[in-house]
């Protein structure tokens, strides 16, 4: 059914007037929350992946339980078990605190996958030239193993960091006032809902654009200092 001209031009103003806001929101609050969360997730992945790595069957036996609690249960679950869940126990989260935290601990099960295969496909040799040199393992894990591992990890952690701005649109479900949010409060408020999520689709699709263009010349540096 062909909009008329009336609609058409409420619809591209209501289009133009929320841009920004949205824009704003997906700046003030999906990025940061997303930088957050990735870094935290990364750090608790290299511990997890060190942890599934060890000789200690302990440590190998909590991270693997870890790992298998949250990549097998759902994001959305994880985030309102502590949101909507953990004050009934006395313990009681603000929004934007609980979103960081379900997003870490949820990206930390991945990423941790992701760092353990990257240091497990080094050759052993490495290890074994490493050892002939007289380093300690921990010397050649630092110095040798997780410089090529970096490069190994960094196409499947970049891609992982793109879903994550996708994934932070959940944090709207405990009003976090991100990206998502906000087009769902101007939906809410102008009745167009399939206007306006096709422009919140579209500013994701502009976020993941650029990351995915940061990403390639990331990867390209990498290259280039390994081909010197």
């Amino acid at each position: 059914m062909m909009l008329d001209t009336e609609r058409t031009e409420r619809i591209i103003g209501i289009l133009s007037d929320s841009f920004f806001p949205i824009l704003k929101a997906g700046l003030y609050f999906t990025i940061p929350l997303t930088l957050i969360t990735f870094v935290l997730g990364i750090i608790l992945a290299f511990f997890i992946a060190i942890a599934r790595l060890s000789s200690v069957k302990l440590l190998v036996t909590i991270a693997k339980f870890y790992v298998w609690i949250f990549r097998g249960t759902p994001l959305l679950v994880q985030i309102f078990i502590l949101f909507y869940g953990l004050p009934s126990i006395g313990i009681t989260l603000d929004p934007f605190s609980a979103a960081v935290i379900g997003f870490t601990l949820n990206k930390g099960a991945y990423s941790s996958e992701i760092i353990r295969a990257a240091i497990l496909s080094i050759p052993k040799g490495q290890w074994e030239a490493a050892y002939s040199i007289g380093m300690t393992k921990r010397q050649a894990m630092r110095r040798i193993i997780l410089p090529q591992a970096i490069r190994v990890s960094i196409p499947p952690l970049g891609n992982s960091f793109i879903s994550l701005v996708k994934d932070t649109s959940l944090a709207a479900t405990i009003t976090v006032t991100e990206l998502f949010q906000k087009g769902q409060q101007i939906a809410a408020a102008t009745y167009e809902p399939l206007w306006l999520y096709i422009e919140v689709a579209f500013i994701y699709l502009l976020f993941s654009t650029v990351l995915s263009y940061l990403q390639t010349l990331l990867e390209n540096r990498f290259e280039r200092s390994v081909a010197k």
